[in-house]
């Protein structure tokens, strides 16, 4: 009876509800108990629903399905989430303390997935929320005017790619990285094509730029922060050796060089060594300053080798002394030394069974693709390997291992 109340609803125009004349005495009573009643229900719907057209009481109805199954969806997904948090904290402790990791000690089943239907679009006009503009990425162009403003300083960009290439390939292996790990890494990072310039969004012909990442080893702002704060005694002591072998003119470009480097070094340490300060400076034009500094025939090397070089030492410090693959180096570079070492020191057959999000926050999961498709630690290293494999072959890979 309810349905085809509301179909009658939908049929019956407004202005035929509202000229239809009020029985009078007792002609109410003349009407068979289910017409009155049926009319009686239909005026109250319709009124309660405030006149609304068709269109927009079928929204309503699918905004209602729409809201109960991703409210539903969202407490098992939160519960899920809340299991990898407690689980992560645990492997912590156990580290903390010198236990050994266990496949129980993973979240083994795959997150829920989202299977109801999608939000309806409302017929009606709605009110938008005015989103605050969002702050522009800088770009070359903009590090560089950063640089000369605050510092009164212009990187020294190389003569050709492969001086830089040459730069890099030097102080890479004078530092512990291996042709592979280095070669590899750049594969992955750049598509094998990539100079020494290139930003995220800004290749393949890209427009656009998407975050900070530059370089062979897309080094974010906060990345070349953070490495002057930990690293910066290691630059001015490279540089000082150049400056102490040089003579004349250059040997005067440099000295200033090695001023500036030991202004920024000395700025990137005057707050706490957190990455979440760094990135607060990282998003100042000090920071975009500091960040040109991957241009830099002398220091941009120092920097892209240090990226890697630190989850080297990282894993090192921790224990692991076996040479990590280039596939394990990336993970440690894309998700932070931590997070990266409890991946590499998994067994290879926990490495079968324990999905990848582990690993990750729900918000970083859900956008990321390849996670989500190769859902186990194995698969993501098996894709990772399997791009390297394909990109190392391209000519800016090659070019780069013909640098070594």
């Amino acid at each position: 009876m309810h349905q085809s109340i509301r179909k009658s609803l939908v049929a019956v125009p407004l202005a035929f509800l509202l000229l239809v004349p009020a029985a009078r005495g007792g002609e109410a009573d003349a009407l068979p108990p289910s017409v009155a009643n049926a009319r009686a229900q239909l005026l109250s719907q319709f009124f309660a629903q405030g006149g609304a057209s068709p269109a927009v009481l079928e929204y309503r109805r699918k905004l209602q399905e729409y809201q109960a199954a991703r409210g539903a969806f969202d407490e098992e997904a939160g519960a899920y989430w809340s299991q990898i948090s407690e689980k992560r904290k645990g492997r912590n402790a156990k580290r903390r303390s010198g236990q050994q990791i266990a496949l129980d000690d993973y979240v083994l089943e795959h997150p829920p997935v989202y299977t109801g239907p999608k939000r309806p679009v409302n017929p009606e006009p709605e009110e938008t929320p005015e989103r605050p503009a969002k702050k522009p990425i800088p770009v070359v162009a903009d590090l560089l005017r950063a640089a000369q403003e605050l510092y009164q300083f212009t990187p020294q960009r190389p003569s050709s790619e492969v001086e830089f290439k040459r730069a890099y390939a030097r102080y890479a292996v004078a530092s512990g990285l291996t042709r592979e790990q280095a070669v590899r890494v750049y594969s992955f990072e750049t598509g094998g094509t990539g100079s020494y310039d290139v930003q995220a969004g800004i290749e393949h012909g890209g427009r656009r730029a998407i975050s900070t990442a530059m370089g062979y080893n897309q080094l974010l702002t906060t990345n070349s922060v953070e490495l002057l704060a930990e690293q910066g005694h290691e630059f001015i002591r490279a540089l000082s050796d150049k400056v102490a072998r040089a003579s004349g003119p250059g040997r005067q470009a440099l000295e200033h060089k090695l001023a500036i480097l030991k202004k920024m070094v000395a700025h990137a340490k005057s707050v706490p060594d957190t990455w979440s300060e760094h990135e607060k400076i990282g998003n100042t034009a000090q920071g975009w300053a500091m960040h040109a500094m991957v241009l830099d025939i002398d220091i941009g090397p120092m920097l892209q080798t240090h990226k890697l070089l630190t989850s080297v030492l990282f894993a090192r410090a921790k224990g692991y002394t076996r040479p990590l693959t280039a596939a394990e180096l990336e993970m440690m570079n894309l998700t932070g030394d931590g997070t990266g070492l409890d991946m590499v020191t998994m067994p290879q057959a926990m490495r079968e069974q324990v999905p990848t999000s582990n690993f990750f926050q729900r918000g970083g999961y859900e956008r990321n693709p390849v996670a989500i498709r190769h859902n186990t630690v194995a698969k993501l290293l098996a894709v990772t390997d399997e791009r390297m494999d394909s990109n190392s072959g391209k000519p800016g890979a090659r070019e780069l291992a013909a640098a070594f």
